[in-house]
């Protein structure tokens, strides 16, 4: 129990700094509602989850092949942020809540997914965190490190919770031309990280 809670805190924190995934998040939800503004954090919480479990039972050669392949990654990370970022600074503010259907979420799921599992360093601040915590210590304890993942997939998934409804009441208060502005202002930090992450390589 104590390593479910310690998750929960872990997969809040590292949820709750808004970077591109936060961004995209507060854009969907403005754009097309709530669930689809969650459904997209629920990506970055599964790749979240999917990299704390390889960094809890200490899967070297997973580890190792993300380690060694973070340049191509990274690539493909920028180059899709770079994409996304272009199309949200050219898209137009719908007007009503659009995009809701099974395909629009899927793709709103699979999206996120993709771009927070192009950043392998994301398994290394796992690996630090859980190694300060005792993980890993006791290489046979997968029980604790069982717990300690879906805590982090669930304290990841209530930030994206609270973030997008949030994000959904302040929506009905902005008018097109506030949408459209937030549309270009995150399509232009969403490009930036884009680019910081192909300068980084």
């Amino acid at each position: 129990m104590l390593f479910f809670i310690k998750g929960i805190v872990l997969g809040f924190s590292i949820a709750a700094p808004v970077g591109p995934i936060g961004l995209l998040c507060i854009r969907r939800t403005l754009a097309n509602g709530m669930a689809n503004g969650f459904v997209s954090g629920l990506g970055a919480a599964t790749a979240d989850t999917l990299y704390g479990f390889i960094a809890a039972l200490g899967i070297s050669a997973v580890s190792i092949f993300l380690v060694d392949h973070q340049s191509y990654l990274r690539f493909i990370g920028g180059v899709f942020l770079f994409y996304l970022g272009y199309t949200t600074f050219k898209s137009m503010p719908a007007e009503v809540a659009a995009n809701t259907s099974s395909e629009g979420l899927m793709g709103a799921y699979v999206s996120t997914l993709f771009l927070t599992i192009t950043n392998p360093m994301t398994i290394m601040s796992f690996a630090a965190v859980f190694a300060g915590l005792g993980v890993g210590a006791v290489a046979e304890n997968y029980i604790s490190s069982f717990f300690l993942v879906i805590g982090v997939f669930i304290g990841s998934m209530l930030w994206w919770l609270i973030l997008s409804g949030i994000v959904n009441m302040l929506r009905h208060n902005l008018d097109r031309k506030h949408l459209k502005l937030v549309n270009q202002l995150s399509g232009l930090i969403i490009t930036a990280f884009g680019i910081c992450s192909l300068i980084s390589i």
